[in-house]
């Protein structure tokens, strides 16, 4: 089974000075997801998430390394067929757009029409409390048609972070310059990184979800 999502050794390095250029933030991300599933990304801004996830649409290219989607390498795509592969809904769902470097008459054709990778980047931003449970139901509805959703949220209420654990399947935290995955919001939750991230009350939030959600009937 080709995986839906590997990011091959993937280094983004941003630079600044005209003749000198010196490295302000590097992120590096090594990952491989092989199947449907929906997994949380969390981690402090300036973290890199936007940039994790604008280099799995092909919006934002790697320094080095591949980003692979449903075994193509995305960012060889042309242009207006990548969001067939990846498409990256920020905030109201508004569309991210591409930047073009080279002529896209030179690029490959998209294998898949319709995306298999879908990034919400905070979904529930401006959004009515009637309707978490559509948003949610939706995630479900895509991952069960075998695609692959990624949910990015920045947790500021207690209800966030029910969103998180309510949904996720396995979390990706994105902090000092790399991405490491955690199997469940207990150990996500246990992370001296995330609880730091987090603060302390936001902390305490979190651990009394976990202590419900092991008090829970199964």
């Amino acid at each position: 089974m080709t995986p839906l999502l590997v990011l091959d050794r993937i280094r983004k390095v941003y630079t600044r000075g005209r003749v000198v250029r010196r490295p302000t933030f590097t992120l590096e991300v090594d990952l491989v997801i092989d199947r449907p599933a929906i997994i949380g990304v969390v981690g402090p801004n300036g973290a890199g998430k936007t940039t994790l996830f604008e280099m799995m649409t092909g919006s934002n290219a790697p320094s080095s390394g591949r980003a692979y989607v449903a075994g193509t390498d995305i960012h060889r795509v042309k242009y207006r067929e990548r969001d067939r592969l990846a498409i990256h809904y920020h905030q109201s769902y508004q569309v991210r757009r591409f930047r073009k470097l080279v002529p896209s008459v030179l690029l490959e054709r998209s294998p898949t029409a319709v995306p298999m990778v879908h990034l919400f980047d905070e979904p529930q931003f401006n959004l009515q409390d009637g309707y978490i449970g559509f948003m949610l139901d939706f995630f479900r509805k895509l991952r069960g048609e075998g695609r692959l959703v990624v949910l990015c949220l920045h947790p500021t209420a207690a209800w966030h972070l029910e969103i998180l654990a309510e949904i996720a399947e396995q979390y990706l935290l994105v902090a000092d310059g790399g991405v490491t995955r955690q199997p469940d919001f207990a150990t996500l939750t246990s992370q001296p990184r995330f609880r730091s991230y987090l603060g302390e009350e936001m902390t305490r939030a979190a651990e009394a979800l976990c202590a419900a959600r092991a008090g829970a009937p199964h």
